[in-house]
C-alpha cells in the first residue's frame, strides 16, 4: 500500500450522494436531461450513475438531519453554450446564463448554475482554450 503525502492515500472521489425525495423522477432527470449513464438501481429508492468514473448515488434522505440540498456538483462540459441550449430544451431550470468567471493563463473559465428535479443547485463549467 502506497501512502501519499496526504497520509492515507486518497486519490479521487469514488461516490457522491445526492438527496432525492422522488428517486424515480430524479433518475429520469439525470439520465434524460443530463445524459448520464445509469449503472444500476437497487431496491426502491436508490439509483447509481457514472459521471466520468465518479459514481453518483441518488437516494432518499435516511434521517431528518440529512434532508437538505446536496453539495454543489460542477459538471464539466466541452461547450457550455451548447450544453445550456440542450438542457433548456429539456426544461431544465437555470439560475443564470453561461458567463465568464475567470481568465486563466491559457483558458477562460465559464459557468452557469441550474436546479435538478429535486431542487439541488448544480453547476456546469467549461474551460475554454484561447
Amino acid at each position: 500500500m502506497n501512502i501519499t503525502a496526504t497520509g492515507i492515500g486518497i486519490s479521487r472521489i469514488g461516490q457522491v450522494a445526492i438527496n432525492a425525495h422522488d428517486v424515480e423522477r430524479a433518475a429520469a432527470f439525470y439520465q434524460d436531461a443530463l445524459g448520464l449513464k445509469l449503472l444500476f438501481k437497487a431496491g426502491p429508492g436508490l439509483a447509481f450513475f457514472d459521471c466520468g468514473g465518479v459514481r453518483l448515488m441518488l437516494s432518499r434522505p435516511e434521517k431528518p438531519e440529512f434532508d437538505h440540498p446536496s453539495s454543489i456538483l460542477y459538471f464539466t462540459v466541452p461547450d457550455i453554450q451548447a450544453a445550456f441550449a440542450k438542457m433548456k430544451e429539456s426544461a431544465v431550470k437555470f439560475e443564470d446564463e453561461p458567463h465568464l468567471l475567470a481568465r486563466m493563463p491559457d483558458h477562460d473559465l465559464w459557468m452557469t448554475f441550474f436546479r435538478d428535479s429535486e431542487g439541488n443547485l448544480m453547476g456546469l463549467m467549461s474551460e475554454v482554450k484561447r
